[in-house]
């Protein structure tokens, strides 16, 4: 790992000790956490226990993911990392001049949706790499759904926001919000609708989705109140492997999703701190802090830039990538002084991440999500699906290989991560919430490799974001001389931001025999495991 992987000091870490264990679920809810587990003790493999997380995950944490979310993964199958795209293209009749007059694309309606791939992502992993049957991965989920569960204090306040944000948006309301409020933490929430859809899923095996009587419904409303999605859209869905990119850093990979995911800012951002003599440093030092911030600018700037569907980008990740570009990059990097920044990037408010692993060796690294919370405020009436609004990601600058068209995958922010060192697995990650995701990256890589943090301490640790506006958010927590000595770089510190603000962990490290995890405090869940 790294020069200090032995030693015992692991400040930030008092709030909650790592989970050690053979076969190990984390993510934010804890329900979720115990169906994944339950599907390990079933004799269910680590992708098994993903799905099975994933899908209770809709059911019991909606105001991040959904039935109608999109979906990433990094899966290490015993043998190989395999990458594998569950993004949904928008509408193929879509066109630009729907935005006439904008300059930029809508937040909300039905503009903003792309075709959903987060079932199509279960169906494929579940199809390669499941070792029980699908229909069984979704007994929880329909459980939970049909009896009702207990809402969680951190998704209660994200559920309180979102009815100001959607309790105009037709058929929002019958489906989540009961009575006309949202549920608050420890009410029983129950939704039928969502307990039928998931087991005609399940049944289906996601046929009914794409191509059967969820399409058509999908389809109708689309038809009835002014959107373009049809039911050849959802019919033409696939998810795509794609393998994953990757940037070495003192021995380790770090391997991200390709475009249209913007993982590409951390590599980048990852390869420029490499060219940094930033070990020297103490932990939390403020140059520390300095020198992650000036590399992370670079890598948002250019995913801002260049991150689009893949069949429509002008640089490769490779030629991003490459070490001559990298330290001509390090090198306009001063020490003294912060750099420019033009904020680009969209930011997002819903998205749920997930880790397993298991005894076997099999390792995954999963998201998903609606992007806005519930997503674009549309849901379709009596099934429980809220559709994403992924469509926002796009952009309307002409020209630009991100700019919104027809059967087109948008800038997606969600990325699952995975570290690799010999050709061997080493650590499982993820940290959603927007922009942060690909600087929460950079910050878990130097806190667990070059400062030996385990999982927990790295997670529980403030952090710090670079904001659209160009401001950087130190968290509570920060030290008041570490804010000070940044703004006398000419950094615009805001100080003291809430913990909402900065995404939630999940992470995995392989070990001798075993793993060790940590989840974010940030969030409602945990890892367990055994």
């Amino acid at each position: 790992m790294s020069r200090q992987s032995d030693r015992n000091e692991h400040p930030h870490s008092d709030r909650q000790l790592p989970a050690a264990a053979r076969n190990v679920v984390a993510t934010s809810q804890p329900l979720a956490v115990k169906a994944g587990v339950d599907i390990l003790r079933s004799g269910g493999n680590a992708v098994d226990a993903a799905l099975a997380a994933a899908i209770t995950l809709t059911v019991v944490e909606p105001t991040s993911n959904g039935i109608g979310s999109d979906a990433f993964a990094i899966v290490w199958d015993g043998h190989e990392l395999h990458g594998l795209n569950g993004s949904g293209r928008s509408p193929r009749s879509l066109d630009i001049n729907r935005f006439a007059g904008r300059e930029r694309m809508p937040e909300l309606g039905w503009d903003t949706v792309t075709v959903p791939g987060a079932v199509d992502t279960w169906i494929t992993l579940s199809r390669r790499f499941g070792r029980l049957p699908f229909r069984q991965l979704f007994d929880t989920a329909i459980d939970h759904a049909t009896r009702g569960f207990r809402v969680t204090p951190i998704t209660a306040a994200a559920w309180a926001r979102a009815e100001t944000r959607f309790r105009d948006c037709p058929d929002f309301a019958p489906s989540f919000l009961p009575g006309g409020h949202a549920p608050a933490a420890g009410d029983l929430f129950i939704c039928p609708g969502q307990a039928d859809t998931l087991a005609v899923i399940a049944e289906s095996e996601g046929e009914s989705f794409y191509r059967g009587e969820l399409a058509l419904k999908i389809a109708a409303h689309a038809r009835a109140t002014g959107g373009v999605l049809d039911s050849e859209d959802l019919a033409a869905h696939r998810s795509d492997w794609v393998g994953t990119i990757s940037r070495s850093y003192r021995g380790l990979a770090l391997h991200e999703i390709p475009p249209n995911g913007q993982g590409l800012a951390a590599l980048i951002a990852l390869g420029v701190l490499e060219r940094l003599d930033i070990r020297r440093l103490p932990l939390d030092d403020p140059d520390l802090h300095h020198a992650q911030i000036e590399a992370m600018k670079i890598g948002l700037a250019e995913a801002a830039r260049h991150v689009a569907d893949p069949d429509h980008l002008v640089m490769t990740p490779a030629e991003l990538l490459t070490d001559n570009l990298l330290a001509a990059r390090a090198a306009e990097i001063d020490p003294a002084r912060a750099g420019e920044y033009t904020p680009t990037l969209p930011s997002e408010r819903g998205t749920v991440y997930l880790t397993t692993a298991d005894e076997s060796g099999m390792m995954v690294s999963f998201i998903q999500s609606n992007f806005w919370g519930f997503g674009s405020g549309i849901v379709v009436p009596d099934t429980g699906i809220s559709l994403q609004n992924r469509g926002f990601g796009f952009t309307l600058e002409s020209g630009h290989p991100n700019q919104v068209a027809g059967g087109k995958r948008p800038f997606h922010t969600i990325i699952p991560g995975f570290v690799m060192q010999g050709g061997a697995p080493l650590m499982s990650f993820g940290v959603m919430g927007g922009p942060m995701q690909a600087q929460g990256h950079l910050q878990m890589m130097v806190r667990v490799f070059d400062y030996g943090q385990h999982p927990q301490a790295a997670s529980d640790a403030p952090r710090w974001q670079i904001m659209e506006n160009g401001e950087v958010a130190l968290e509570v927590g920060f030290d008041a001389e570490v804010a000070a000595q940044l703004k006398r770089r000419g950094h615009r510190v805001v100080e003291n931001r809430p913990a909402t603000m900065f995404g939630g962990a999940q992470l995995i490290l392989k070990q001798d025999d075993g793993c060790c995890a940590g989840s974010d405090h940030r969030k409602d869940g945990l890892a367990a495991g055994f």
